[in-house]
């Protein structure tokens, strides 16, 4: 495909998901030769998300009334529905063309349903143009996961030891546990289980933010807490971010990015997904965990932290999680990454 001139407008709503994923995406994008100009309302955090920013990308204020004189884009991505006024669509994208609502990902049943629908506008200044709606998902009938041709290769040549020694000091073979979550109602009680005494020594590698004042809230500052070591993570990269999951045992994600890049480590995770109002997101997590086949144990461990009340902490083993995690990623890996179904779809209409 010739090179293009993207448009990618993302609304930053939890700035380590919706603005990681645009950035990714806007990166590979630039790594294939295309250009692109990415619309946000707040990129501050890509101060620490990519601070050496990437050739052929573009960040631009998206706030405010639309720039005169812009050069006229080729495609339009609207990241998971976050609703581009007209007068903005108008001024980046004059002329009808390829116009794509990026969804959000999800292994419930409508996404293999909704994948690909068109969806045209029949009044007002947009009328005649056709939004698309292209559904990212764990299988082949879905727009697949975002993945960077180098990223086995990279993932290969991690030496796991020498990063551990740098980035978790006092690290001397114990599990590791890297923490990257919202405040989960039943924290306090996992948190209580790794300091017991006859649990097992772990390093738990807890994200800044609000992971850092969820622990801090019931633990206090302190870095030692009997069999359990703390170390208190600062902002990192997408690329240092990576090998934090390779380096560790057991991966506590959250946000979307985090859960897919949770998947490429291969790791035992457990998913401590965004909680929404009419409970939604309780389905959500039983789908992906269908998909996962996870055992039954890990299923019981979701459970206990994406509760809604406190509730005892199940018996659980992550490490009988592992087969169920690789043999899932093996199939991710035998599908084609989003960015090349994302230009086989232009490419087709």
């Amino acid at each position: 495909m010739a090179p293009l001139t993207w448009d990618v407008f993302c609304k930053v709503i939890d700035n380590h998901g919706d603005l990681g994923v645009c950035w990714r995406l806007a990166a590979q994008l630039a790594e294939r030769g295309h250009r692109v100009r990415l619309w946000v309302d707040d990129a501050s955090a890509l101060a620490w998300m990519a601070p050496g920013g990437a050739a052929g990308v573009e960040v631009r204020p998206w706030r405010g009334e639309p720039p005169t004189g812009l050069p006229r884009g080729d495609v339009l991505i609207e990241a998971f529905g976050c609703d581009i006024p007209t007068d903005w669509v108008l001024t980046v994208a004059p002329r009808p063309g390829p116009w794509i609502n990026l969804e959000y990902l999800s292994a419930e049943a409508y996404v293999e349903r909704m994948h690909r629908l068109p969806s045209p506008v029949m009044n007002g200044p947009l009328a005649g143009r056709t939004k698309h709606f292209f559904y990212p998902g764990f299988t082949a009938a879905t727009g697949g996961l975002l993945r960077e041709p180098d990223l086995l290769a990279r993932q290969a040549r991690f030496d796991r030891s020498a990063w551990l020694q740098h980035h978790a000091p006092g690290w001397s073979g114990e599990q590791v546990i890297s923490l990257f979550c919202y405040e989960p109602v039943n924290l306090g009680a996992w948190l209580d289980h790794l300091r017991q005494p006859d649990q097992p020594p772990t390093h738990l590698l807890v994200a800044p933010g609000r992971p850092t004042a969820a622990v801090r809230q019931h633990l206090g500052d302190a870095d030692r807490h009997g069999p359990l070591h703390i170390t208190w993570r600062p902002h990192c990269s997408q690329h240092d971010s990576d090998e934090l999951l390779w380096a560790s045992d057991l991966n506590v994600v959250r946000g979307e990015d985090s859960l897919v890049r949770a998947l490429w480590a291969g790791k035992p995770l457990i998913w401590h997904i965004y909680p929404q109002d009419d409970g939604a997101h309780h389905a959500k997590l039983q789908a992906f965990l269908g998909w996962l086949g996870a055992p039954a144990d890990m299923c019981a461990q979701h459970a206990f932290w994406n509760a809604d009340v406190p509730e005892p902490l199940p018996a659980h083993d992550p490490h009988n999680w592992a087969p169920a995690v690789v043999a899932a990623r093996q199939r991710l890996l035998a599908q084609s990454d989003l960015l090349s179904q994302l230009l086989a779809h232009l490419g087709g209409l």
